[in-house]
């Protein structure tokens, strides 16, 4: 499945919306510039992660999807490929970033969101093991609640369509099943997001250093 051996080519689709009013359910927590300087360290990390993981083999390409211009000055600065999305909404930017990397050539696809405190090159190139036993197939990273989606592999990238939103792991789930995919999940720290005021409590009391403040 690695990049690097010749084999299947998986490309990173990075997701991001504008910076301003970003993660507005922290609103109790954070301030907007807050929340607007944690939303930019968490990019960065996830940015890093992913180079790290297409440095060592396991993804071939990482694109930066965002509508905002100064989220994809700071992910080139950071080394990524970036792509203006002109339409509106997630899905539909992931629809926008998944046409630009098969042209390309990827020949699978991962969706990594920012709000991942515990991103990695481990355990990105994890998800990307477990895509690679499939063919066709479908393997998903949920949240701690077990309703959402936080990562989500594809191969080839066209298998299903995107349904992030309320109840995207049943609907994902279900999509896969429709194709004829495999499906699997995989277990992890890509489990945890940063979704609530509970989610950063969370995080911040068990291992702050993962936000870049401790």
């Amino acid at each position: 499945m690695t990049s690097g051996s010749g084999s299947v080519r998986v490309a990173a689709i990075v997701p991001v919306g504008s910076l301003e009013g970003a993660k507005s359910r922290l609103g109790g927590s954070l301030d907007a510039e807050e929340r607007r300087d944690l939303v930019e360290r968490l990019l960065d990390k996830t940015v890093r992660a992913a180079l790290d993981a297409q440095t060592a083999g396991s993804l071939s390409d990482v694109l930066v999807v965002s509508p905002d211009r100064d989220v994809l000055e700071e992910a080139s600065r950071a080394g990524a490929r970036t792509l203006r999305q002109r339409s509106t909404g997630l899905n539909a930017g992931l629809d926008e970033g998944r046409q630009d990397v098969v042209a390309g050539g990827a020949e699978a696809i991962l969706i990594v969101p920012i709000d991942l405190p515990f991103v990695s090159e481990t355990a990105i190139g994890a998800v990307v093991t477990a895509l690679g036993r499939t063919d066709p197939g479908v393997v998903l990273v949920t949240d701690r609640a077990g309703v959402g989606t936080n990562v989500l592999g594809l191969r080839p990238p066209g298998i299903i369509g995107f349904a992030f939103g309320a109840g995207s792991r049943v609907a994902h789930r279900a999509a896969a099943a429709a194709a004829g995919a495999d499906y699997g999940e995989v277990d992890g720290p890509l489990r945890i997001d940063l979704d609530t005021p509970e989610d950063l409590v969370l995080v911040e009391t068990t291992a702050p250093e993962s936000l870049g403040v401790g």
